[in-house]
């Protein structure tokens, strides 16, 4: 983005936000309800001829966020682990409210920020549905496992096993009726990128439904490198020197859930996907794990679906083998 002069730190909590601006290289303090009569206090008071530096802090942030593009003020979100690893980097000491402000403002003024600007509604109503899912599958272990137990012990209420047994065929039925929802909201609005992704072996509708959510419709993606790094699957070779010698890992610092799903898929692909059952025999002749090469895959899955999607061509073999050396 192109930075204004006038950095803005915000520091979100629930019911607050904590500003911190710079007058006459003095820094200002302020806080003001994290509301839309605060919103409309912070604008008063900053104008929108600046931008805005605040945390993803988990949905507190978003109403503000769109509050201020809406206004025409710029607005940059940030991860906070680069923030803390910035206050850490200049051996910053103590934690408040203000003091995290003041940092948000020094790290705009110091560093290039990425312009923030709000999702497509149908990704945001898709990823509402997504977590509800997800909750409901979280209880529907809970309940399998408590099932479980109670069937192991000597003396079972058959009154306390029917309504675990009711509830666990509830939350089967709201499962399936989110996940309906979800990939008929999907392919109504990515009538073009939903059978391009399914047409790649290995992967289903499900999992190209995930990849949709997770690249936010391949719309803001320059190349496949972005989408390995944001799922967390970027290998990390830990060395030092002649002593250290650590095990090289992923990273895991991204989806969780995208990666799950890309391992599953794994699994098939390497079956009948031209591209990746090349690349896993390689990896697996050259005596890599088995679990290496599987991770290998899911990044070789990664950059078809990013190419697929970009280019509009369907999946190939012909073509993906040719790219392909031999083992």
């Amino acid at each position: 983005m192109n930075q204004p002069a006038t950095i803005v730190g915000i520091d979100v909590s629930k019911a607050t936000l904590a500003v911190c601006h710079q007058v006459q290289d003095k820094f200002q303090h302020t806080e003001v309800s994290n509301s839309k009569a605060g919103f409309q206090q912070l604008v008063r008071r900053c104008g929108v001829e600046c931008c805005y530096v605040m945390e993803a802090t988990g949905v507190y942030y978003l109403a503000l966020a769109y509050y201020l593009v809406e206004h025409g003020a710029q607005v940059a979100v940030l991860n906070p682990l680069v923030v803390r690893r910035f206050i850490q980097m200049h051996l910053g000491k103590g934690k408040s409210d203000r003091k995290d402000a003041q940092w948000l403002l020094r790290y705009g003024q110091q560093q290039p920020l990425p312009a923030w600007q709000p999702e497509e509604p149908v990704l945001v109503e898709c990823r509402q549905i997504e977590q509800v899912m997800e909750q409901f599958i979280r209880q529907r272990t809970m309940v399998r496992n408590s099932l479980q137990g109670l069937q192991q012990q000597p003396v079972v209420s058959a009154v306390a096993r029917k309504r675990l047994q009711q509830t666990l065929q509830s939350l089967d039925q709201q499962i399936q009726a989110l996940e309906a929802e979800l990939l008929t909201l999907l392919e109504q609005h990515y009538t073009r990128e939903m059978p391009l992704l399914c047409s790649i072996p290995g992967i289903g509708r499900k999992t190209a439904a995930q990849l949709l959510l997770f690249a936010k419709g391949f719309a803001q993606v320059q190349n496949y490198r972005q989408l390995i790094a944001k799922a967390g699957l970027c290998p990390r070779e830990y060395s030092s020197g002649s002593s250290v010698r650590g095990k090289t890992r992923i990273t895991r610092m991204g989806g969780g859930l995208i990666r799950s799903k890309l391992f599953m898929c794994s699994f098939a692909a390497k079956q009948s996907n031209a591209a990746c059952k090349a690349l896993y025999d390689r990896l697996v002749a050259k005596g890599k794990n088995g679990k290496v090469a599987l991770v290998a895959v899911c990044n070789k899955l990664l950059k078809q679906a990013c190419a697929i999607v970009q280019s509009g061509v369907p999946y190939q073999a012909e073509f993906t083998s040719k790219l392909v050396p031999n083992p």
